[in-house]
């Protein structure tokens, strides 16, 4: 059943919870973390971008909400079979209990339901173990003290700004002695059956559920997901993880604008007291085609479309220049902040809300984002003439601009430098618009395909010229300099140099011989991002790996590293940003779309590829 676990409660920064002992719940507009022993030490509600209510994670008075043994206990879990319900089975010297954890998802129509729904149910399964609760909510991210009230029969209330936080359970809680939360301690003997509802509604009045009707809200959110799950057209090898990584896709995908946040939290460090400590809760551009088809091709077609629709609407609020990052409904200011009364996860501050990349200048966004609306279209998409003239606006300014120095994909903030996959971007931008034309989706036919081909060759002279190391015999991460970058892996990707080409082929070896650690691989050297300090390996640049091997036909390799890069993944299959080349252990902000989507496409690329060799 495990090893032998204490509550996990945190009180000093050193034992705060492990970055990859996370699992996840949510309802496509925010989610919450739980620890192995119970505890919920992350949520940000009502949405993913909202101020957190429950911030332990970052700081160990940030908040929390624990229901675990009182006792040490062994602990297991799991995702109930294709959903993303939580299930923690703990054993105590007094008996068994499991502790069910999920989020209902909020109907389009029925019955009034609060904004907001969070239940954990305990259920009794041997003997009558002793749990305890800890109801310690910190609203604003623990900026404000706002306390518990009791409202009779209703059950627990704490306002803020006008936002109602419910709590009901059929437990009986006390106020903490510092009056900031509740406190309890209940027996679960078997059979028995114990639940917490935590609600949150706009304004004063809130709707109050009936914890009878939990049954049914569990029900209802396990069929919601199995039905989901079940539509994954995947047959390939590995398909457990692929739909894992999907279901992690969906949590992180804001379903009213159809958006997918690059991760559920902020902060969390890519290295030991590094400073890399950065808001995720937001879009990234550069991360559009890679979703859009790691949705698109496994039989998600709503999602993607949706996805691609977020894209356009949010992008005519910038047009016609695309910004690196916006929230979920395409806004683009997210003026970057810190909270100095956060320490941060175990001390490595600091703690950052908002993101100052969206003040950057970013090529390569438009080969990412022509990419994604090309694919659309190929599969038989249509664009609107508002949206035929956005994407015309696009391909302008990467005309004006593409010889300026930008940030890069991995926004270095450094000054501005001239990036090969930038630049190869830029040529992306003109092919994929090519590839856009010649299906009929936009004006122009043969005469501008070619004018878009010319375009393409001048970039690619430049490219070749100024990008391309000739003594080594390989392409560089900017011109001018002698290093690689991970990023040159989705040169293939994009079509700009066959996976199988003398250059690409030495570009592979050299990057896995100079930044890869086994199957793991790094961004970029240490320093290149104006950091003295060395980062984990990027989960992501591991599976570009593997796919570029699989595309140059190196099938058996791929095949291993992916493997080897799936052992990573914690005991319910989810990945953070990245891993540390020392411990193994998961570090930044998770779970990560990144990593995710790069499990699903390398392992669709690999299926693909052995496919071929085998017909």
């Amino acid at each position: 059943m495990g090893k032998p676990m204490v509550a996990d409660r945190p009180n000093n920064l050193t034992n705060q919870t492990a970055i990859g002992d996370h699992a996840a719940i949510g309802d496509c507009r925010s989610l919450a973390l739980v620890t192995r022993g119970g505890t919920i030490d992350w949520l940000c509600w009502p949405m993913f971008s909202s101020p957190a209510l429950f911030a332990g994670l970052l700081d160990c008075d940030g908040g929390c909400f624990h229901i675990g043994p009182a006792a040490p206990a062994a602990t297991s879990r799991r995702y109930l079979p294709d959903t993303n319900v939580l299930e923690t089975t703990f054993e105590t010297p007094d008996g068994c209990c499991r502790l069910v954890d999920f989020m209902p998802i909020p109907p389009a129509g029925g019955p009034l339901r609060p904004t907001r729904e969070l239940i954990r149910i305990v259920d009794g399964v041997a003997g009558a173990p002793i749990l305890g609760v800890e109801y310690a909510p910190r609203p604003r991210f623990a900026a404000v003290d706002r306390r518990p009230r009791r409202r009779g029969g209703l059950g627990w209330a704490v306002t803020d700004r006008g936002d109602l936080t419910w709590l009901h359970s059929d437990v009986d809680l006390a106020p903490t002695p510092d009056g900031r939360g509740l406190a309890g301690e209940f027996a679960i003997p078997a059979g028995h059956r114990r639940v917490f509802w935590l609600t949150q509604s706009p304004g004063e009045i809130g709707v109050v559920p009936n914890l009878a009707d939990s049954a049914a809200r569990l029900a209802e959110t396990i069929a919601y997901w199995r039905d989901w799950t079940g539509r994954c057209s995947y047959r390939g090898d590995h398909a457990d993880a692929v739909r894992r990584s999907l279901l992690a896709l969906k949590l992180l995908t804001y379903a009213p604008s159809g958006a997918v946040v690059a991760a559920a939290t902020t902060s969390l460090p890519e290295a030991d007291g590094g400073g890399r400590n950065w808001d995720y809760r937001f879009c990234w551009l550069r991360d559009s085609s890679l979703t859009f088809r790691a949705f698109n091709d496994t039989g998600y077609v709503g999602e993607a479309c949706r996805y691609l629709r977020w894209l356009v609407l949010a992008t005519r609020l910038s047009a016609p220049e695309l910004q690196v990052v916006y929230d979920v409904y395409g806004r683009t200011r997210l003026v970057e902040r810190e909270l100095p009364h956060l320490a941060g996860w175990r001390g490595n501050g600091p703690v950052r809300i908002g993101n100052g990349a969206h003040r950057q200048f970013q090529l390569d966004l438009y080969g990412e984002a022509m990419a994604t609306v090309a694919d659309f279209c190929e599969h038989g998409g249509r664009l609107t003439r508002q949206e035929a003239a956005l994407v015309d606006g696009w391909a302008a300014t990467v005309a004006r601009q593409w010889r300026r120095p930008d940030h890069g994909i991995w926004e270095v903030r450094t000054p501005p430098r001239h990036f090969t996959y930038s630049k190869a971007m830029a040529w992306a931008t003109f092919d994929t618009l090519a590839r856009i034309v010649a299906c009929g989706r936009m004006a122009g036919g043969g005469v501008r395909i070619k004018a878009l081909r010319r375009c393409c060759a001048e970039i690619a002279e430049v490219i070749e010229r100024d990008g391309f190391d000739s003594a080594k015999g390989t392409y560089v991460a900017a011109f001018g300099e002698d290093a690689v970058d991970a990023s040159l892996l989705l040169l293939p990707w994009f079509g700009y140099a066959e996976a199988t080409s003398p250059r690409m082929r030495a570009t592979l070896r050299r990057i896995l011989a100079e930044l890869g650690h086994g199957c793991l691989v790094k961004r970029y050297p240490s320093g290149f991002d104006g950091f003295e300090s060395t980062e984990g390996a990027f989960l992501a640049c591991g599976f570009w790996a593997a796919d570029c091997l699989a595309r140059a036909g190196e099938i058996a390799e791929a095949e291993s590293r992916f493997r080897s890069l799936l052992g990573f993944a914690n005991d319910v299959g989810l990945l953070a940003e990245e891993v540390d080349l020392d411990s193994g252990a998961q570090l930044g902000n998770l779970p990560q779309a990144f990593s995710h989507v790069g499990v699903v496409n390398a392992a669709m690329t690999l299926a693909d590829e052995q496919g071929k060799m085998s017909g």
